[in-house]
């Protein structure tokens, strides 16, 4: 019996660079060896370990796609690969890393000045700052220019006031890259305004989200600001305005749409394993005609993904790749990824529903990537505008 891997029938070999191999290697290995025989113990005990950043720094993932200060500066494919090797393993380890460089540290080297970017950009790349990101509130999160969090000025600075709800790496985060709506003098609404609010900062502090089902190998938490005083040098000088985060959130949405392509491959590959060994009425369930046919639909997804993934990946890094096309890759592979590990979850059977078996916890967590970073319904309307010239929303 004969098999063809996945990576044959996405054609990789020839179109990845020397160091796109290298950086998957490497990913690769680091997941196997550090993160793949303990996951299924983090998700149950809602653990995300954090004795593992210094070696994901160690291999360059914090801030791996931006440039100096300490960051390894690899291209939008290799980037893409990472997060794609990372989520093979869990999207809790994906979306550690995506917060951290495509939110936290992108927000600083786009919009900082050079004494922001020398202070902590270095560190983070290093893992020893961790920072989030806190755009998401209680009431708005589609809707994030209605936000409540309000910035007043305050002598020589601002005084911020407001919540922030559903942010990665919340309570772990020595730094939060928090963004509030300008109240001007006369009590007028101004610009929406980036600052660099520091964990230790009086007024400032961080609370867990109890009770999740999706995302338990990940930090989730909400941000409290009460009057916290913030210096002018805490303020992103280029922050200015709504489309400052939503450039910071596009950016993250592109490791979103690499890496859930990873879960997707993983609950395939489990799934053809699994009914390969599994014996029904005397033979392997992969012998029949409905697991194989779901079997090369599930394949048949992947692929289209993979390639999709790096015409793409190749186009972001000519500085080509557009906002609505963006959109399509997000709500694609996250649609995608979510179907395989339904449709792997079914043929497991009653297995499916193990963490054991690895599908059930790919499923809940693609639940999650499904609505972060820009709802399904969002993304679809966003496609549409492009089309049509519309608005929907």
């Amino acid at each position: 019996m004969s098999t063809t891997d996945l990576d044959t029938l996405i054609g990789w070999a020839g179109q990845l660079t020397e160091e796109e191999k290298t950086v998957r290697h490497t990913v690769r290995q680091f997941v196997d060896k550090k993160c793949m025989p303990l996951i299924g113990e983090d998700f149950e005990l809602g653990r995300f370990r954090t004795e593992l950043i210094p070696d994901m720094a160690q291999i360059g993932l914090l801030g791996a796609n931006l440039s100096g200060y300490g960051c390894a500066g690899i291209s939008a494919v290799g980037y893409g690969l990472a997060c794609m090797e990372l989520e093979r393993c869990d999207t809790g380890l994906r979306s550690f890393v995506s917060v951290q460089t495509s939110l936290a540290m992108f927000s600083i080297s786009k919009f900082g000045d050079e004494a922001q970017k020398s202070h902590y950009l270095p560190k983070m790349a290093e893992g020893k700052l961790i920072g989030c990101f806190g755009l998401t509130e209680p009431g708005h999160g589609s809707n994030p220019g209605g936000m409540a969090t309000r910035a007043r000025r305050d002598g020589a600075g601002w005084r911020l006031n407001g919540s922030k709800l559903w942010i990665t790496n919340a309570q772990i985060a020595d730094l939060a890259i928090v963004w509030a709506r300008e109240v001007k003098d006369d009590g007028q609404l101004g610009t929406i305004v980036g600052f660099i609010v520091d964990k230790d900062t009086p007024g400032f502090s961080a609370q867990e989200i109890h009770h999740k089902v999706s995302l338990r190998a990940s930090y989730t938490g909400g941000l409290h600001l009460d009057e916290v005083y913030l210096p002018e040098s805490a303020r992103l000088p280029q922050g200015m305005g709504l489309q400052a985060p939503l450039q910071c959130l596009e950016a993250a949405r592109f490791g979103v749409a690499f890496g859930v392509i990873g879960a997707a491959r993983d609950c395939l590959e489990r799934a053809i394993a699994y009914t390969l060994d599994r014996q029904q009425f005397e033979v392997p369930l992969a012998s029949k005609q409905l697991v194989q046919a779901k079997l090369a639909d599930m394949a048949t997804r992947v692929v289209q993904a993979s390639v999709l993934a790096l015409h793409y990946g190749r186009l972001k890094d000519k500085g080509q790749l557009s906002t609505v096309q963006v959109s399509i890759f997000k709500r694609d592979c996250c649609r995608l990824a979510l179907e395989c590990a339904r449709t792997a979850r079914g043929l497991l059977g009653a297995n499916g529903i193990t963490v054991e078996y690895g599908v059930i916890r790919h499923m809940v967590n693609l639940e999650s990537t499904f609505t972060y970073e820009g709802t399904d319904e969002i993304h679809t309307l966003a496609i549409g505008r492009a089309l049509t010239g519309l608005a929907a929303f």
